[in-house]
């Protein structure tokens, strides 16, 4: 098996989604960002002050429309009926009556472009980028307490547990191996 083959649904996006947590942090982006030529080191206060902002900005914006196109995708395809005519229009537009902060103009064609259900492989399947983010920060947070470069943690936690593992064992459940034990739980 290889890529995403034999994972669940549930879990694919999680590694990606992991992995963009790192990028936020100071320790790794300094590795990163280093000047071409002079190899100087970008300021932290800098960019402390123009990219944590931009991590928030527009979170819950970004968090209904992911849910806008999850919803539509489960509409779609739970309610598909050919002998209709405009079946993508339509379970937009029902999509859209069950949201509560879109306005959408008639000539919307969002449906037409939206190729990760209809030649992405992620028919039926959208929610999975909401579902990752959960899981994702649920596996951050034990890097978040132990420290997000320590070798140990990164190996034996995110390597072995759950990309080594790939679809040979659920997904889900594995994400569990990261979930720090805490005094009282």
């Amino acid at each position: 098996m290889s890529g995403i083959n034999g994972v669940e649904w549930d879990a694919v996006e999680l590694p990606s989604q992991f992995m963009e947590n790192f990028c936020w942090e100071w320790d790794v982006r300094r590795a990163m960002t280093p000047h071409v030529d002079t190899s100087a080191q970008r300021c932290r206060a800098r960019c402390s002050t123009r990219c944590s902002p931009r991590r928030t900005s527009r979170a819950a914006c970004r968090c209904v429309r992911q849910i806008e196109f999850a919803l539509f995708d489960m509409h779609l395809h739970y309610d598909f009926d050919p002998r209709r005519e405009s079946v993508a229009r339509s379970a937009r537009r029902d999509a859209d009556a069950r949201r509560w902060s879109s306005f959408r103009r008639h000539y919307n064609r969002f449906p037409n472009s939206f190729s990760h259900i209809f030649a992405g492989g992620y028919a039926a399947g959208y929610y999975s980028y909401k579902w990752a983010e959960v899981l994702s920060a649920d596996a951050y947070s034990l890097f978040e307490e132990n420290g997000v470069l320590d070798p140990a943690h990164g190996r034996a936690r995110f390597r072995d547990e759950i990309l080594a593992v790939g679809g040979s064992r659920p997904g889900t459940p594995s994400c569990s191996c990261f979930v720090a034990v805490r005094p009282g739980n």
